[in-house]
């Protein structure tokens, strides 16, 4: 009671351009990286899965299935933010991530010790770094790997953002959405739907795994168009060759 209002919130617009993709997934496979293998592994796959971290970060062998036409992600409702089941068809480049990161451990990202998953901010951690406050002063205990492959700061968020803008190109939002698992607002023609459409979620729309698979393989194949290229040279790289 009797507190000014909150400033008005702005919607994050971060998109990462295709040179930026390219420099964060080849940047993700370097040997020199003070991140865990898993950790860069599941950046990755949240880019090729447009899935949330909560989502994806605690994935057991269990919830890897196939729907009778391609491999799906069964993601139970106790992770996912509007608290509904997620059957998420996964591309062969999202199957490729799982293959190498899973191994023989029951969960698909495990963390340094035993077969427990990664922690929650796992991702967010590594991407921007991490600081503690000693004596009083913020002291960089590990540098982020944005910072270490020269690329302006995002959140893990904005790789799903990525995905669903760059799917614009060729699919409508209506077509997009349940790839995001949001609610649609307008039809494939653009047309505004009913506001209890969006209250009461059309449940054969999430479970029309042909169209949510045909968006996924797309882009599948889009990001191998754009890492196939060469990755830009590291900003600190670059300087010390032109001083050379």
């Amino acid at each position: 009671m009797n507190l000014p209002p909150l400033d008005e919130e702005h919607p994050r617009t971060r998109v990462l351009s295709e040179a930026e993709i390219r420099t964060l997934w080849h940047g993700l496979d370097r040997d020199d990286l003070p991140v865990d293998r898993k950790v860069c592994l599941a950046i990755k796959f949240a880019l090729a899965s447009m899935l949330r971290s909560t989502e994806l970060l605690h994935m057991h062998r269990d919830e890897l299935n196939n729907d009778g036409i391609g491999p799906v992600a069964d993601i139970p409702a106790r992770r996912v933010k509007k608290r509904r089941i997620i059957n998420q068809p996964l591309s062969d480049l999202a199957m490729e991530i799982i293959t190498q990161a899973m191994g023989n451990c029951d969960y698909v990202f495990v963390g340094r010790f035993g077969d427990a998953p990664l922690a929650r901010n796992a991702m967010a951690t590594a991407l921007r770094g991490r600081k503690e406050k000693v004596k009083g002063k913020m002291v960089v205990k590990s540098v982020g790997l944005c910072q270490l492959l020269g690329i302006a700061p995002f959140t893990p968020h904005d790789l799903r953002r990525t995905a669903a803008t760059i799917c614009g190109r060729w699919f409508s939002d209506a077509e997009i959405a349940p790839c995001l698992d949001h609610q649609p607002t307008k039809d494939a023609n653009g047309k505004p739907l009913p506001a209890v459409t969006g209250r009461h979620y059309n449940h054969a729309q999430r479970k029309n795994m042909e169209a949510k698979r045909k968006v996924l393989d797309r882009w599948a194949a889009e990001l191998r168009r754009i890492i196939s290229e060469p990755a830009e040279m590291h900003h600190a790289d670059a300087a010390m060759r032109r001083a050379a």
